[in-house]
């Protein structure tokens, strides 16, 4: 079910950024916020444990051949290590897999467009929609709420009082400052797995 568009809660409290290609999990109730492009953010609880946290991922590559499943390929394997740490980091604290429910949100095409390299041609917010609904789907980790796809980028804030998820919608015209960073964090994981080295973006 989409999230609507609201105000996040005025008062004071805790707040933590998640950046692309890291996560966070606290037992505090604190908002985690972050912005989102093209890069996908899962939302993890545990309702009854009272735990929370988010990850901030991009895959650095749609898997080129297009007959092989996201999560089989190469780029799924940057998902696959971005949501495993999120929830052995959750279950670490005391979270139980079969409670953890999930609201998840990005994945706008925002980077085409930017560059007339091959990679302008690949709807990478589509793969990172495509892996985090196979992810969550195969994992039977209930999808309860989300805002995926499209074009524009996206400001969300996690809120540990109750789980609540506030959203704002970004146009790609105000959305300079996601644009550098997602292509700055997408041309280092590239070099990374050209590379063939470990990499700790995720």
């Amino acid at each position: 079910m989409p999230v609507p568009s609201q105000s996040a809660p005025s008062k004071a409290v805790k707040r933590h950024l998640v950046r692309p290609g890291e996560h966070y999990v606290t037992r505090e109730p604190m908002i985690l916020t972050t912005l989102l492009g093209s890069c996908v953010s899962v939302c993890l609880f545990d309702p009854v444990a009272r735990l929370m946290g988010m990850n901030h991922f991009l895959l650095p590559m749609r898997n080129p051949v297009g007959r092989e499943s996201v999560l089989a390929s190469d780029a799924g394997r940057y998902g696959l290590w971005a949501m495993e740490l999120l929830i052995n980091d959750l279950l670490k604290l005391g979270a139980a897999r079969d409670r953890l429910r999930a609201k998840a949100f990005g994945g706008g095409n925002v980077l085409q467009g930017w560059t007339d390299k091959p990679l302008d041609r690949l709807a990478i917010g589509t793969a990172n929609v495509q892996f985090v609904r196979r992810f969550l789907d195969n994992d039977g980790i209930p999808l309860i709420a989300h805002d995926l796809g499209g074009i524009n980028g996206r400001q969300i804030h996690f809120y540990g009082g109750d789980f609540s998820v506030y959203l704002r919608r970004i146009p790609r015209t105000n959305a300079e400052r996601i644009l550098t960073e997602e292509r700055r964090y997408l041309q280092e994981a590239m070099v990374a797995k050209q590379r063939s080295v470990p990499t700790d973006f995720f």
